[in-house]
């Protein structure tokens, strides 16, 4: 294709993505009350289980409205996330190569589900967090929230959390593009270990130990599976290039 052939090409897939993402956020903006319910119940159990008022205020004229509007979104990239990312994909497939592909399907195959699977956990662990967080205040206080605050801290945890299931697959990514080796990756476990109980305890704070449990086993899991991964790939890739050497030493 001509450059002018490729910006076509791109704005027709831009605007095919734009639309799913709208559709979906349209519906998430109908939803809001709904999901912000969900995501309040936390404050329900303070004032349930410590007798403790709980609220969440907007201070601001546009505040429930910007609110409203970062849930659909929100909601509108996640659910329309198939399509848009297929979108991405028929546009930068005809430039790679056939290897290429492979890799870039396996990832896609592999990082989505692993990355909603990260938002699933970080979504059930974010109750205990609020209630633990919020059970430092003193006696008889009052705890007010901003709505725009406790909406950020929110998907801030859980995309961190999804982020994080994620991060083993760029290693196995790195080791397929021979930056790594699988023998380095497994050598540095323990670094691994206590790298995932800091991101636990940053994503869990206040050392709500069963919820770093929660998190850390399995991501140490998927680190060891991944370190499996790019051992047994190093292997078959020495194999094949000592297969190479002897065909040329013949």
């Amino acid at each position: 294709m001509s450059l002018g052939q490729h910006l076509v090409e791109l704005r027709k897939r831009l605007t095919r993505a734009g639309a799913a993402i709208l559709l979906a956020a349209i519906a998430g903006f109908i939803i809001a009350e709904e999901i912000w319910r969900e995501l309040s119940r936390p404050l329900v159990r303070i004032a349930e289980e410590e007798g403790r008022e709980a609220q969440i205020n907007f201070t601001a004229i546009t505040e429930a409205f910007d609110t409203r509007m970062l849930i659909g979104l929100t909601f509108g990239i996640v659910v329309a996330s198939p399509f848009w990312l297929y979108q991405l994909w028929a546009f930068i497939v005809p430039a790679l190569h056939r290897k290429e592909k492979g890799y870039a399907i396996g990832f896609l195959a592999v990082a989505a589900p692993l990355f909603l699977a990260g938002c699933t956990a970080g979504w059930f662990v974010f109750p205990n967090i609020v209630v633990l967080l919020t059970s430092f205040a003193f006696d008889d206080s009052t705890t007010f929230l901003t709505a725009r605050y406790y909406l950020d801290f929110a998907l801030k945890l859980i995309i961190a959390v999804g982020i994080g299931f994620v991060l083993p697959v760029v290693l196995v990514m790195l080791n397929f593009a021979r930056v790594l080796m699988g023998s380095s990756i497994l050598k540095s476990w323990r670094w691994a270990i206590i790298a995932i109980a800091l991101f636990t305890a940053l994503a869990t704070p206040a050392a709500d130990v069963l919820s770093m449990i929660v998190l850390a086993i399995p991501m140490v899991g998927l680190f060891f599976l991944a370190a499996g991964i790019a051992v047994l790939n190093d292997r078959r890739v020495e194999r094949r290039e000592a297969k190479l050497a002897a065909s040329y030493g013949e």
